[in-house]
């Protein structure tokens, strides 16, 4: 499809592998009401990737790959980790500035809010070699991005690049999108409320085991291109009937009440103008060959 992206900017934001943090009382709340204490957000997440399963890691809200944030000095009002969020698109080329494994380059694969992270895959060489406080640089790019003929869909966190391969179709005036699951918007929890969707993620909740299984969401994936019904995330994060709201899921499950494997918007209209279609080859590790479907290096996919 035709965009304009050919006027977009294309700008360097800038953070630092972040690391991982817990609380003093270190327990967390399960939905069950059972205390535990599980890894989670931050740091460099050496077998957890995009592609693989979201469910099932003895953890809570893990990060795929390496976490990365802003909290320079120079921005007491932390505004540059907030421009690194806002600005970062899901498949902008990422680079290690600092550090032993410096000049690799790595992809966005998502945004995760409340921590306000943007996570990116580096291959598993590279990651051996990252240190906590290495310096990364993202090239933004799609901030803006706008569908030719389509400008009523609001297009966030979406390289350009990324959007030609996914396989978009104009179908009787609207916009097809290959999908891996629908998601019904009820099913959608924390996240809900926001004032806009250009940054962060908000969450599949996973604990009814009965519309688990009504949607087939037990085999939800890191990576996966997934449709929202009844979403609409123009303006925020909101139920509207009729919506439809597309995005890659980033983080794992959770153990918290109204949490789950989380969601980056990457398109949404709110009057019905994006169809699905589905695809269970709608990753985007699969689409980019990158985190398990990285055909080099020690651990890929054979």
């Amino acid at each position: 499809m035709k965009t304009n992206s050919d006027r977009l900017v294309m700008l360097s934001v800038i953070g630092r592998v972040s690391s991982p943090t817990m609380s003093n009382v270190a327990y967390r709340i399960s939905s069950t009401g059972k205390p535990v204490i599980l890894p989670g957000t931050g740091g460099i997440t050496y077998n957890v990737k995009v592609g693989q399963d979201a469910c099932g890691w003895v953890a809570d809200h893990v990060e795929p790959g390496v976490s990365v944030k802003n909290l320079s000095p120079q921005s007491g009002n932390r505004s540059a980790n907030a421009a690194l969020n806002i600005l970062s698109c899901v498949g902008n080329a990422a680079t290690v500035m600092s550090g032993d494994a410096k000049g690799a380059t790595g992809v966005v694969t998502g945004k995760h809010g409340g921590i306000e992270h943007v996570l990116v895959d580096f291959d598993v060489p590279v990651l051996e070699k990252l240190a906590i406080g290495d310096t990364i640089m993202v090239r933004a790019f799609g901030t803006g991005l706008r569908l030719e003929g389509h400008d009523d869909i609001a297009v966030m966190n979406l390289d350009p690049a990324l959007l030609g391969k996914m396989n978009i179709k104009e179908v009787k005036g609207k916009v097809e999108v290959g999908v891996t699951h629908v998601i019904p918007a009820a099913m959608m929890g924390s996240g809900i409320g926001k004032t806009h969707s250009h940054s962060g993620d908000y969450d599949i909740q996973l604990l009814d085991a009965k519309s688990v299984a009504r949607y087939g969401l037990g085999d939800i994936r890191l990576g996966d291109i997934v449709a929202i019904k009844d979403a609409d995330n123009t303006f925020g994060r909101m139920y509207r009937k009729g919506a439809m709201t597309v995005g890659v899921v980033v983080h794992s499950d959770c153990v918290l009440s109204g949490h789950g494997p989380g969601v980056t918007t990457v398109m949404s209209h709110s009057k019905g103008k994006i169809v699905t279609r589905h695809d269970p080859r709608a990753n985007i590790a699969r689409i980019l060959g990158i985190g398990s479907h990285r055909k080099t290096g020690k651990g890929a996919r054979k």
